[in-house]
């Protein structure tokens, strides 16, 4: 039994410990995806919490037939899209111009440029995910600043590992055009696909909204 499974277990069985356990191990990584997703700290910390509710909710449906981590990510891409149908997310429009290099695998490399430059660059490139429709977002944003491999993503998002194949191909092909504006005389950005710390979940507070 793997370090998941086995606090999953603990969790199903009501171990507060367990239950704040694993929200400690995935946190950042929800945070991150939702960040990805929304472009937004705001609406990212509220998709985070929202998709741990539901996960801690529907903990006893799981049964181990995928990786918790996958299973996760699941339930985070179909809670933002619900945040997405049920209001205008605060990050849909920005002032800022895109002015990034592409979006490529993570671990980007690093430059000197100022910091100013590197949140112009982030904004740049939260701006062109937002402009793809909320599938290919999905597939390219768990494969290029998740990390996460095809057979993954397959799981995570419940279809063939050939439509995430070309889900991130096509995503991948019209990010290009909107993020090669500086392509010529800029260095890529690490931020792109660097992890941001993510608000500390109140635990607590999550397990009285998930009893409720």
């Amino acid at each position: 039994m793997d370090a998941d499974q086995a606090l999953v277990t603990a969790a199903q069985a009501g171990d507060a410990d367990a239950v704040a356990a694993l929200v400690h191990r995935y946190q950042t990584r929800i945070f991150n995806f939702a960040l990805a997703m929304t472009g937004n700290a705001a609406d990212a910390e509220d998709l985070a919490q929202e998709t741990f509710i539901r996960a801690f909710r529907g903990l006893h449906r799981f049964r181990g037939d995928s990786a918790f981590k996958n299973w996760l990510y699941r339930i985070a891409a179909n809670a933002a899209h619900t945040l997405r149908g049920s209001r205008q997310l605060r990050s849909a429009v920005w002032d800022a111009r895109v002015e990034s290099d592409e979006v490529g695998e993570r671990h980007l490399a690093a430059g000197d440029d100022s910091v100013e430059l590197q949140a112009m660059r982030r904004q740049a490139i939260d701006r062109a995910l937002a402009a793809l429709p909320v599938d290919l977002r999905t597939a390219v944003v768990l494969r290029d600043v998740e990390g996460l491999e095809y057979h993954e993503i397959a799981e995570a998002m419940d279809i063939p590992i050939g439509t995430v194949m070309s889900r991130i191909f096509r995503a991948r092909r019209r990010l290009r055009p909107l993020l090669s504006e500086v392509r010529e005389n800029r260095a890529p950005d690490s931020a792109a696909g660097a992890a941001r710390p993510a608000p500390a979940l109140a635990t607590s507070s999550l397990r009285a909204q998930v009893k409720s």
